[in-house]
């Protein structure tokens, strides 16, 4: 029985890998459930399905995250970019960045990285034999050990332009980890020419309902920090966004150029507003 088959058989037992909680419930875990997967526990479906009651829309944002990953990576293959730095992945889903990469540019090179053992053992037996793509275990927050990995080194030549992507993750990690602190640490490491890349849920448009998500999350093993729209252009530093730059929703006037025009818009308009995205490219 393969990697992935043991652990999503012990997944479907309530059993738990070696080092793995089963009884807390995990952010990746969560959104894999938003999605429709197998790869979650009963205590991930509870808190999700909790979330769910004050935000039901949450399952339409984590598809059309999911659609943005691949539509972004087309348009990064199309600017010239081939190393792709995947910061938070998560388990592995449809639209994965080197699907996309290598249908179109297959010389890219894609290096995965998360802090979570289910998300690394998925990962890598779904990459097992693969060459030019990685899954790295390690923690985004600190940028030193990820930059200097020998296995992300063996892939990444930060000498050259490269997309770093952060989706659907800053919003799960709070202030005290400082991120504008180690997001800059990131975008230094870039050469000229590379791209930001930001999925960010905001807490302009519903801070009530993003607020009591936030006390679920209290349970998880991540936080919930949602953040306004000035803190989360913040991010980009001196990176120039591409028009229309950092934008929320599914309103006609916020079309990037991978904007997929036959996406359908959010029933709940309350929450088309409070998904922020920016993609920004290093001058």
């Amino acid at each position: 029985m393969g990697t992935v088959q043991t652990a999503r058989t012990l997944m479907a037992m309530e059993q738990a890998p070696p080092g793995v909680d089963p009884h807390i419930p995990n952010a990746a875990r969560m959104y894999d459930y938003f999605l429709d997967g197998k790869d979650n526990f009963r205590a991930d479906r509870e808190l999700a399905e909790l979330v769910l009651s004050v935000l039901p829309e949450t399952r339409d944002g984590a598809r059309e995250n999911r659609k943005l990953i691949g539509r972004v990576v087309e348009y990064l293959i199309g600017q010239g970019i081939r190393q792709f730095v995947d910061l938070g992945s998560g388990l592995p889903a449809q639209q994965n960045v080197h699907e996309v990469a290598f249908r179109l540019a297959p010389d890219a090179r894609v290096v995965y990285v998360d802090n979570d053992a289910v998300v690394c053992t998925h990962g890598r037996a779904l990459l097992a034999g693969g060459d030019n793509v990685a899954m790295v275990q390690g923690d985004v927050r600190k940028p030193g050990s990820i930059l200097d990995n020998p296995e992300v080194r063996g892939l990444i030549d930060f000498e050259q332009p490269v997309a770093v992507l952060m989706m659907f993750l800053l919003h799960l990690i709070s202030d005290e980890d400082d991120p504008q602190g180690f997001v800059a640490a990131y975008r230094d490491a870039m050469a000229p020419g590379s791209h930001l890349v930001i999925s960010h849920v905001g807490s302009d448009a519903a801070p009530e309902r993003t607020a009591r998500i936030s006390e679920f999350y209290q349970q998880a093993n991540a936080p919930f920090c949602p953040r306004t729209g000035e803190e989360i252009a913040r991010f980009f530093g001196d990176f120039e966004l591409i028009p229309p730059g950092l934008a929320n929703g599914r309103k006609e006037e916020n079309v990037w150029p991978f904007t997929d025009p036959a996406s359908e818009m959010f029933v709940d308009e309350e929450m088309a507003r409070m998904g922020y995205v920016g993609v920004a490219r290093k001058p």
